[in-house]
């Protein structure tokens, strides 16, 4: 056994990070800095409505990659790359079924959300359903989704990276990154984000494509993989148990729905209600459609973040298989004496499998680079989760609790709700690193798939059933928000057992697969908001103009009443506009997207770009089933 194999928990960091790695850090950070500076003074001197609606006509090309940016953070980089080493191609279709959601973005709720003139989705909801409480609990559910998917995960795979550079306890890491981060948004502002994330996608997809080409080359090219794969074992293994052994399917994207760790049905049916939730309904990633110049912008903007998502495969989750083959005693460790010297966490190590690639792999200099940008990446997405979180919390749940809260008052508890939210996602760190067999993606998706399948089902329904009204789908929603909370209690309660012990849990947990249960929720939500619907009165027609698929507007839209129109930025407006981070945020839907109507030409390159990538993705699906 290799001598560097064996003191991977303890590394001292001088062999491992150089000089020419310093320098690159401190350099990138600067630059940043002051990039941010720059555009924040550059934005002062502009009117309010110049920084606002800077984004009301975005060409397609930004907009695909801004897509993809938001939802490939670093964190994603660290879940998948550690999935593939824990269990092969599968998760791929998680990357590959958003080809789907995305298209049915751009073609289906696009067009009823701008013929509706909204700004965010929660008030989609309500002026589909007319009420408050229904924005209210999904602003509620978007908190405790940043809280339990994205913050926590986002600063576990920061100061994951830290403790593999350099060696560090992963608290301290995790207190590091988040004086960091603090700095960096103080010094940087918000439109410094926009300068640099696409900047940082560059770089990560570039690094990850380099370092996807060294790790092939260390082992002898794609042929060689699978073999390798099945070979990578730790040399410490628990006694009569085979869970050291790589899964025999681990080249196979389609498994057994039964006994599969990720079963076909459940990557089908099951993913594709939770895909529809997080690119046809999420804040972030709609509002990005709508900022297009016109409906082909937003499609062509759909095809390019669609092609974008079938690389993951070959840079993130192959290499982190890779990863598995060149240090399985670190990667793949089982003895859980063994895990916690490595990296900490008792249920398995499958998560450093990337930031361990990087650190051996990638030449000095080049390694320093690749960690400033996956930490760089890191403080953008959690900034922006900081702002908007805290933004929600007081707009949507401050103000209606005080109506007369002043300004300060509400600047105030921002910043105090920013605090908590920080709090909370380091005290549920350690419940996520002993969650999921180890595995941070399953642990994300796994959340998800308790709370959010009810959203999904309501607004489908409100989009394409007009009988749905707001006692439906607001008793929709608490019926599935009380059995998904009731799984994830359950969940909590019962973690997967570890290597060599007997599994315990009770038979919902055991035998229903995370995957099959959005399915049953979905269900589950859809029966309730339809018996609702029928048993109370239908809505007016007045109340469907313009707001569902059957009841489209052909013409312009027109503005919206509440001050949105101009984009003067009152109270009324930054209510609505007070989901997403200040500088994301857009106009007047009408100013937004101008041109709902389409150039023929263009509509057909766009429609025939989507069945060539409908006919790329199936292909892929069939290569690697």
């Amino acid at each position: 056994m290799m001598e560097g194999n064996s003191t991977v928990g303890s590394f001292t960091p001088v062999q491992q990070f150089s000089v020419a790695d310093l320098v690159v850090v401190v350099v990138y950070f600067s630059l940043n800095v002051a990039v941010g500076v720059w555009s924040s003074c550059r934005v002062n001197r502009n009117t309010v409505s110049g920084y606002f609606l800077a984004g009301r006509d975005m060409a397609w090309w930004p907009i695909g990659a801004s897509l993809f940016a938001s939802s490939e953070g670093s964190g994603l980089f660290i879940g998948l790359a550690g999935t593939g080493a824990a269990g092969g191609i599968a998760v791929t279709g998680f990357e590959w079924n958003a080809t789907y959601a995305l298209l049915a973005l751009a073609w289906v709720f696009v067009p009823v959300y701008i013929s509706s003139g909204i700004v965010t989705m929660p008030e989609y909801l309500q002026r589909r359903f007319g009420g408050e409480r229904i924005r209210m609990y999904l602003s509620g559910l978007s908190l405790l989704l940043s809280i339990f998917t994205k913050i926590s995960t986002d600063l576990y795979s920061g100061a994951l990276f830290v403790q593999v550079c350099l060696g560090w306890d992963l608290y301290l890491s995790t207190v590091l990154m988040l004086v960091v981060t603090g700095l960096y948004t103080i010094a940087g502002g918000l439109a410094a984000v926009i300068y640099t994330d696409a900047l940082q996608t560059l770089i990560m997809v570039l690094g990850a494509i380099m370092l996807a080409v060294k790790a092939f080359n260390e082992i002898g090219g794609y042929p060689n993989l699978e073999e390798a794969y099945l070979k990578a074992v730790p040399s410490k293994i628990v006694p009569n148990t085979t869970c050291h052994l790589p899964r025999a399917d681990a080249m196979h994207l389609f498994r057994d729905p039964v006994s599969g760790d990720l079963p076909w049905t459940g990557m089908t049916f099951g993913l594709s209600i939770m895909a529809t939730w997080y690119w046809c309904t999420d804040q972030v990633i709609v509002q990005r459609s709508l900022s297009a110049k016109n409906l082909n912008h937003a499609k062509a903007g759909s095809i390019l973040a669609s092609y974008l998502k079938m690389l993951p495969l070959f840079v993130i989750i192959m290499p982190g298989m890779i990863s598995r083959v060149l240090y399985p005693d670190a990667v793949a460790c089982v003895d859980p004496e063994e895990c916690t010297r490595v990296c900490g966490a008792a249920v398995g190590c499958s998560n450093i499998a990337y930031p361990k690639l990087v650190v051996e792999l990638m030449p000095s200099g080049l390694r320093g680079l690749m960690i400033a940008v996956m930490m760089a990446a890191l403080m953008s997405s959690l900034t922006s989760i900081f702002n908007s979180s805290s933004t929600l919390f007081t707009m949507d749940v401050w103000r209606k609790l005080r109506p007369g809260a002043g300004e300060r008052e509400l600047l105030l508890v921002g910043r105090v709700v920013t605090v908590v939210l920080v709090a909370l996602s380091v005290v549920w760190i350690p419940i996520l690193q002993s969650s999921s067999g180890g595995q941070l993606y399953v642990y994300i998706q796994a959340v998800t798939s308790y709370l959010a399948p009810p959203v999904t089902a309501v607004f489908v329904l409100a989009v394409f059933w007009p009988r749905a009204n707001e006692q439906g789908a607001f008793w929709g929603l608490m019926a599935g928000l009380a059995l998904g909370l009731a799984r994830m209690g359950l969940e909590l309660a019962y973690p997967v057992p570890r290597c060599g012990v007997p599994d315990r849990r009770p038979w919902l947990l055991a035998d229903i697969h995370y995957l099959h249960f959005a399915v049953l929720l979905c269900a589950a939500t859809g029966a309730v908001v339809v018996g609702g619907s029928l048993l109370t009165p239908p809505p007016s027609p007045a109340q469907l103009k313009d707001l569902t698929w059957w009841t489209l507007s052909r013409e312009q839209p027109q503005p919206s009443v509440d001050g949105t129109s101009q984009g003067h930025f009152d109270g009324s407006c930054s209510a609505t506009l007070g989901v997403q981070q200040p500088a994301k945020a857009e106009g007047s839907p009408t100013t937004a997207l101008r041109d709902a109507t389409e150039p023929r030409f263009w509509a057909r390159v766009c429609g025939i770009n989507a069945v060539v990538l409908m006919c790329i993705n199936i292909f892929c699906y069939g290569y690697f089933a």
